[in-house]
């Protein structure tokens, strides 16, 4: 049975704040349907914004990124899972957002040739003949040394066990 959009986007709200929770991190979904923001996090020290992604097929398609010193961009893979499989989680900063930018599409000649821009906010914007389309499809492969790094989170909310 194939999901729809709808639900493998909520499935993996959900799955993000259940690993947070197990990680003594209280985590709270957002509501709506356009937000920038799925869940946040809170504890003693600190509090965080992230933003979930989830796919069932080979990429996570127009991705808009994040801009915010405390935002979180985790994706969560349920490609070739079984319901009773745990997914594959990635989880990426600001910091590593930009960076994944300037490998995929800095270093490139997209920008010089006019095809993308990035606006103030990390999100690329791209130009052709069918329009504008903002995002940038992301690959495991393009993200694999994020994988399971929910560390990144506990450091930036103060939580070190």
């Amino acid at each position: 049975m194939k999901l729809t959009k709808e639900l493998v986007g909520l499935s993996a709200e959900y799955a993000v704040a259940c690993e947070l929770c197990r990680r003594n991190i209280y985590a709270q979904l957002t509501l709506g349907n356009r937000k920038r923001t799925d869940i946040l996090i809170e504890t003693d020290r600190g509090m965080a914004r992230i933003q979930v992604k989830g796919k069932n097929g080979p990429d996570w398609p127009h991705c808009k990124g994040i801009f915010r010193k405390d935002d979180f961009l985790v994706f969560v893979d349920f490609k070739n899972k079984s319901v009773d499989e745990r997914s594959d989680f990635y989880i990426l900063d600001v910091n590593d957002w930009i960076k994944l930018l300037e490998k995929e599409i800095r270093s490139t000649s997209n920008i010089e040739e006019g095809y993308v821009t990035i606006d103030e906010e990390n999100v690329p914007i791209w130009k052709g003949g069918t329009g504008i389309i903002k995002g940038h499809n992301i690959t495991p492969k393009m993200i694999v040394e994020h994988k399971e790094r929910w560390d990144k989170i506990k450091k930036s909310v103060g939580e070190t066990e």
